[in-house]
């Protein structure tokens, strides 16, 4: 008489080999419990689960007064930004085919990099580098950024009595060429808070 054990070892071995000559295989008819539906269920959300939302950066240009206008981080499909702070762009004038003065045309930026070490001539530290950008008269403004006033180490420049471009002084700082400018410590907030939830990879300017 055939012991359950052995009958229970001998079954599946018996039906692999019955399937080989038939060509087919083991694995086309194990029963559901080989697969329970708990772990299928697992594998199928792991591979939908959506990745994060991207952020990206929108600056809201204040025509009354450009040094006074808005940089906010945004969430992409949410309305209400995940953080604002005041910027300004260019030296107050609302031309923006003027090269080295007109704040930045309107449209879509693609980021190019981020830094917080950046040793420019006129720019240092913190800052976000902008693609070139064509006005509506075809002027192209170039060396775009967003940045402060601050030395390569993300420090304050020391005080020397006059205007300097490596120190943080006042509202006029706001003022620049064309770049988006904010003051030291909401830059380096705009960097902490986009590392956290992932950078952002465009500029909308409207």
């Amino acid at each position: 008489m055939i012991s359950q054990t052995f009958r229970t070892r001998f079954a599946p071995a018996a039906l692999a080999v019955a399937l080989l000559s038939t060509g087919m295989s083991a694995a086309a008819v194990q029963p559901a419990a080989a697969q329970p539906a708990e772990a299928a269920a697992t594998f199928a959300a792991a591979g939908k689960k959506p990745g994060k939302p991207q952020q990206y950066l929108k600056f809201v240009k204040n025509k009354k007064n450009p040094s006074n206008s808005r940089l906010h981080l945004m969430m992409k499909g949410k309305k209400k930004a995940v953080a604002s702070w005041r910027a300004g762009s260019g030296n107050g004038s609302t031309n923006a085919c003027k090269p080295n003065a007109g704040w930045l045309p309107n449209g879509s930026y693609k980021i190019e990099f981020h830094q917080k070490d950046f040793n420019g001539s006129a720019i240092k530290g913190y800052v976000i580098k902008l693609q070139d950008k064509k006005c509506s008269n075809g002027t192209k403004r170039t060396e775009l950024f967003i940045h402060s006033e601050m030395q390569k180490n993300g420090k304050q420049g020391p005080k020397k009595g006059k205007d300097s471009p490596w120190r943080w002084e006042g509202d006029h700082d706001y003022k620049s060429l064309a770049c988006i400018k904010l003051k030291p410590a909401h830059i380096k907030s705009l960097f902490t808070k986009s590392s956290a939830k992932g950078w952002p990879k465009t500029l909308k300017v409207v």
